[in-house]
């Protein structure tokens, strides 16, 4: 966070022309689901606006913050151009963000549509708390918030690693307190866990009756997200969608191939070919991961 992010000054919209809200909405009114991406490099977010337009989906390019601290926001500059190009709505959300400072800074400085306001590490009313004035000072600046109520178990790049905290499945009343803080999108607990490899030979044990009954209480005023979802076989994204999630968000469904592509060929060929075949292999994936959603063929602006 340089000197030179201090000075941008991102176009800002009303909360009500909201992107991610807008491509949110049509989904859950569609009954289909958008696969939220997170990228980490140029050629990650070449790959899934290809994808989209390929498909004629809508998507969500999302970041960690570490996006942020490692390029001073230049990654999220550019994710934000390429959706502003893209023929179809894209939108650019920070997923998990955790440190107040930060958040407040991406709010200011960088083109989000939307904002993972993360406070789930903390105890369930200070959570609240902190979720209503980070909520708050987002909406006053056009930008979409996402909040997590209960407590995923698990750790991901960005996410706090809960091993030490227990993780806490969320009750339909959880999701009353939330909607008071005026936030957006809920991400509920759900039997859904953060990680590399979560789930192990099982597979995901999702209450999905817990999630009807949330998607129940939110009764529309809030759009619902998934969280958790590497390895998670396509009929679970597809019975997840069936239930009212309309944000799915992805990190190893999508990248997999391009992770294995490039350990076993990064000393091999050029780098140019390197490169190139690794978006050709995370534009294959997103592309599935979209017609699973089915999405595809919903991207008309």
């Amino acid at each position: 966070m340089g000197a030179q992010s201090a000075i941008i000054d991102p176009p800002r919209r009303s909360l009500a022309q909201n992107k991610t809200k807008k491509i949110l909405e049509d989904a859950e009114k569609g009954g289909y689901g958008i696969i939220a991406s997170i990228v980490y490099n140029v050629e990650n977010i070449v790959a899934v606006v290809r994808a989209a337009e390929n498909k004629r989906s809508p998507l969500i390019i999302q970041v960690f913050p570490w996006a942020i601290t490692a390029s001073d926001g230049l990654l999220v500059r550019a994710a934000a151009d390429a959706a502003a190009r893209a023929s179809v709505p894209i939108a650019i959300h920070l997923d998990h963000a955790q440190d107040e400072a930060l958040i407040r800074h991406a709010a200011d400085n960088l083109p989000f549509d939307s904002i993972m306001v993360d406070m789930s590490h903390h105890e369930k009313e200070e959570n609240l708390a902190k979720t209503k004035e980070l909520v708050e000072y987002c909406h006053a600046r056009g930008i979409a918030t996402e909040a997590e109520p209960g407590r995923l178990e698990g750790g991901e790049d960005g996410v706090a690693d809960t091993v030490d905290l227990e993780g806490v499945l969320t009750t339909p009343e959880d999701v009353e307190d939330f909607i008071a803080t005026g936030v957006d999108f809920l991400a509920p607990a759900f039997g859904n866990i953060h990680g590399e490899s979560p789930y192990g030979k099982t597979g995901p044990q999702l209450d999905y009756a817990r999630l009807e009954a949330i998607k129940k209480q939110a009764n529309g005023r809030v759009r619902i997200v998934a969280h958790g979802t590497n390895e998670w076989p396509d009929e679970v994204t597809q019975r997840v969608i069936k239930a009212g999630v309309s944000k799915i968000n992805v990190n190893r469904l999508v990248l997999d191939d391009y992770l294995k592509h490039f350990r076993a060929n990064a000393a091999k060929i050029p780098l140019t070919k390197l490169i190139d075949e690794g978006v050709q292999h995370t534009t294959r994936l997103q592309e599935e991961q979209m017609d699973v959603a089915w999405s595809s063929g919903k991207g008309s602006l």
